[in-house]
């Protein structure tokens, strides 16, 4: 008799709308800031990920990607993008690197490089796994990162073919990019850095230079007159206003 009230009362509340709806985000995945586990080729993989409230869906997604030494935990902190995905509504996802490190190609960096990790694969993985828990626009994916990250930018750019826009920060291309995909970029650089700043003619602290490409691509430069190795205050705001256009 127990059993078959048991059975009875789950029916009604099913009937009734009191069950958990089948179109609920999965643990983890609903808003706030977490922490996420992948394994990739054998190697236990993480990432953290901040889905704001009221998030429009299907939803943009950056992908932020730490410097050399950094981590995700460190760069979601540092560099703004929580805050403002909270107020344009988009998703952010930290990726972390293999002992604070990317592969990028052009025997850099570390161990990843070394072991030859496949972080292009371990990125893709990040974003199939937030598309598959959570609406996330195909067509909105951008990638962004300061120095190693940055170069891990590029590289994604060259071989993943996922992104829409990128915008590395006091980074330089170190993939040969055989076979490039047809990607806007936003790049920035301060004048001071010691790798490899450009040689352009600024007129006050920023200089911005764009061209345009086939399709509505862009490339754009901005040079900071007298910035070091770092990311700028501003370039959080200007790289998602550059990725919302793209």
């Amino acid at each position: 008799m127990a059993r078959r009230l048991a059975a009875l009362l789950a029916a009604v509340l099913l009937t009734a709308g009191c069950s958990t709806p089948s179109s609920a985000a999965p643990q983890g995945f609903t808003t706030g800031s977490m922490a996420h586990m992948l394994s990739v080729r054998g190697l236990d993989r993480s990432y953290r990920l901040y889905i704001p409230e009221a998030v429009q869906n299907p939803a943009p997604l950056v992908v932020m990607l730490h410097g050399g030494f950094g981590s995700a935990q460190q760069a979601e902190r540092a560099y703004g993008w929580d805050e403002l995905a909270h107020s344009a509504k988009f998703v952010v996802a930290y990726p972390d690197g293999v002992d604070r490190a990317w592969n990028v190609n052009g025997d850099c960096c570390g161990r990843p490089a070394r072991e030859n990790i496949d972080d292009v694969g371990f990125i893709n993985a990040v974003g199939n796994d937030i598309s598959g828990h959570a609406g996330i626009d195909p067509t909105r994916v951008y990638a962004t990162g300061i120095s190693n990250g940055g170069m891990m930018a590029y590289t994604l750019a060259c071989d993943a073919g996922t992104f829409a826009a990128i915008g590395p920060d006091s980074a330089t291309q170190l993939d040969d990019c055989a076979t490039p995909h047809p990607t806007s970029v936003m790049h920035i650089h301060g004048t001071a850095d010691q790798c490899g700043a450009p040689a352009i003619t600024t007129n006050g602290p920023v200089t911005t230079s764009t061209a345009d490409c086939p399709d509505g691509r862009n490339v754009v430069l901005m040079t900071v007159d007298g910035g070091g190795h770092e990311w700028p205050s501003f370039a959080t705001q200007a790289l998602w206003q550059f990725f919302a256009a793209h």
